[in-house]
């Protein structure tokens, strides 16, 4: 699962990939680029080796900018998981088609609003100024 979610605005993407790995992050990227695309993104990510890989073209509308090592608490899109994983733990999923179905589900009933207050943390705010 490949996602993103705005603090600004309470947009959010996600994909669903069948591995981890660069190639299927370079999709993300590239459909990513297509929502919007007048839009310039800003990716926080973490320091997976495939968000780091050499193959990658990232987009002209995205940029990509990486977490200090260990620090996962820093990345607002961790609270959008961990809501998500909350609802998913002790549940039986029958199938992989119904574990695809319950996160699409719970990823629609995230509201803009949620995502906003989720993932407004202080410091992508502090002396900045956003435009729309």
């Amino acid at each position: 699962m490949f996602g993103v979610f705005s603090p600004i605005n309470g947009d959010k993407f996600l994909l669903e990939m069948p591995n981890c790995d660069a190639d299927n992050f370079q999709i993300f990227l590239d459909h990513l680029s297509l929502q919007n695309p007048s839009e310039f993104k800003i990716v926080v990510l973490d320091n997976g080796a495939f968000h780091k890989s050499k193959s990658l073209k990232i987009p002209d509308n995205i940029a990509c900018i990486f977490l200090p090592h260990y620090s996962p608490e820093l990345n607002p899109a961790e609270n959008i998981w961990a809501i998500l994983k909350r609802k998913f733990t002790n549940r039986i999923h029958h199938s992989l088609d119904e574990v695809s179905e319950f996160f699409n589900d719970a990823f629609e009933d995230l509201t803009v609003e949620r995502v906003k207050s989720v993932c407004g943390f202080d410091y992508i705010f502090s002396g900045l100024v956003w435009t729309n």
